[in-house]
């Protein structure tokens, strides 16, 4: 399994990091991609990244850490992408879940941040909580044959899910799949396989039977068995699937 989505960099997993790696080797997790929050998540994120090979940093700065003044942190972003190489500009987007003061320059961050992907050649990790149509709107418009990428934790409906294929992006599916009134799961059997990559955002949205405690990327099976279960295949042939749509999009 591959593991696009983690935050292996945080606090929540100090105590017991090589620990929560070992749990996640023994459940078939072989890779892991670490989407940046903000200037202060760098350091700790290239750590682990230096300790474990199987673990890939990428750059970006979160909606929830842009404020007034963004632009000094997008000029260290874009300082890190020039001194070496990083295979996804994220995690960027919008997030309208707990402040909508700051819409503007949200938006206005995501569109420098679409920009370097596309100079640089490289994917983007979406986030768009509570923003999907505002957050689709400005990818449409700014769509390239240089731009791809994946909406994170994607929780819409069939129909969503198919503008983001038909934008040539992918769906990060998570622990949302499993919640049982998540709204998320009876989409599934109507989604393309060959567009779903798995995630947990971790240490964030643990799955069912694990709801509500600290998630890890060990739970990625829990994941990968309920899609399968929706699709009716076996959960094989779906990691199977997955794990090459990881290798695509993040090629």
């Amino acid at each position: 399994m591959i593991e696009t989505h983690a935050h292996l960099y945080a606090e929540k997993f100090d105590e017991d990091r090589a620990e929560m790696m070992d749990r996640a080797a023994q459940a078939g997790v072989e890779k892991f991609y670490m989407p940046n929050i903000d200037h202060e998540s760098i350091e700790p994120m290239m750590e682990v990244e230096e300790k474990y090979s199987n673990t890939i940093a990428t750059m970006g700065v979160h909606p929830c850490s842009v404020e007034k003044k963004f632009e000094k942190q997008l000029y260290e972003i874009e300082d890190w992408l020039n001194k070496r190489d990083f295979v996804a500009i994220g995690e960027i987007g919008l997030d309208f879940y707990w402040d909508k003061s700051l819409m503007k320059e949200q938006k206005e961050a995501l569109k420098i941040q679409i920009d370097l992907a596309k100079k640089h050649q490289i994917p983007i990790i979406l986030h768009c909580r509570d923003s999907f149509e505002e957050t689709y709107e400005i990818v449409q418009e700014m769509k390239d044959e240089n731009l791809k990428g994946v909406f994170h934790c994607f929780t819409g409906d069939a129909e969503a899910a198919q503008k983001v294929i038909d934008l040539d992006f992918y769906l990060g599916i998570g622990g949302v799949v499993t919640f049982k009134n998540g709204g998320l799961a009876e989409h599934i059997p109507e989604m393309d396989i060959n567009r779903i990559v798995l995630e947990t955002d971790s240490p964030y949205l643990a799955p069912t039977p694990k709801r509500g405690k600290r998630n890890e990327p060990a739970y990625l099976e829990l994941i990968a068995q309920k899609i399968a279960d929706l699709k009716q295949m076996p959960k094989e042939e779906l990691i199977k699937i997955t794990s090459n749509n990881a290798n695509k999009l993040f090629a």
